[in-house]
């Protein structure tokens, strides 16, 4: 075989594997990606149903414990027991604070610690949601969104921060209003929730979730 018959073959080689390799490389990023998106879907569905399960609580008094329970507590305006507040955290994100009373049973927070009368402040224990800038961050390097943090009460009653997820592009809570056509039991407050993360670069991913509350009264 002669030298130019080896380079007409090595250039027909290239030829016909230059599509196959650039196939098998887009196929292996949009695997990449794939993955990526479902675990970012993975730990957004976790944090909106930690989110939920706060709402769901809010306002909830143990009648079993009444005498040991400031009775001021219960007269308190159920407003008080979930708090929106809007546009207050990275990139105009809105946050959460909910308050209730311990049940009868095993109670946990947001992060999974146990609920005990030590980790409440005047009976009533505190779980909070809100988006943060991502600290610990080295000098100069590009964030990928925020930090999603749920805020909860220590042994001694002072809130600690914990961050839940990061790349976290802004969190969004609307209070619903409810038709005549459909009346609310007492007290009920529905909460459309919608979270948007992000890597920082290609992926973006919105999910909304809606929650009403239980036990307010």
């Amino acid at each position: 075989m002669s030298l130019l018959e080896c380079l007409i073959g090595i250039a027909l080689c290239a030829i016909l594997l230059t599509p196959l390799l650039q196939t098998s490389a887009h196929l292996a990023r949009k695997q990449m990606e794939f993955e990526k998106t479902q675990l970012m879907v993975s730990d957004g569905e976790r944090a909106l149903e930690l989110i939920g399960r706060a709402v769901r609580m809010a306002g909830y008094r143990n009648f079993q414990s009444t005498k040991k329970i400031n009775h001021s507590v219960h007269l308190q305006d159920s407003n008080q027991m979930i708090i929106i507040q809007k546009q207050s955290g990275y990139r105009g994100s809105d946050a959460i604070t909910v308050r209730h009373g311990l049940s009868g049973g095993i109670d946990f927070d947001c992060i999974g610690n146990v609920l005990n009368p030590d980790r409440t402040k005047k009976d009533l224990a505190l779980q909070g949601f809100l988006v943060d800038r991502q600290a610990g961050l080295p000098k100069g390097h590009k964030a990928n969104g925020g930090s999603l943090i749920c805020q909860s009460l220590d042994r001694q009653g002072r809130i600690q921060n914990t961050t839940l997820m990061n790349g976290v592009n802004h969190l969004q809570i609307e209070e619903l209003e409810q038709g005549a056509s459909q009346p609310a039991a007492l007290g009920q407050r529905i909460f459309k929730i919608r979270l948007e993360m992000t890597d920082g670069t290609l992926i973006n991913q919105g999910l909304e979730r809606t929650f009403s509350t239980r036990n307010l009264l």
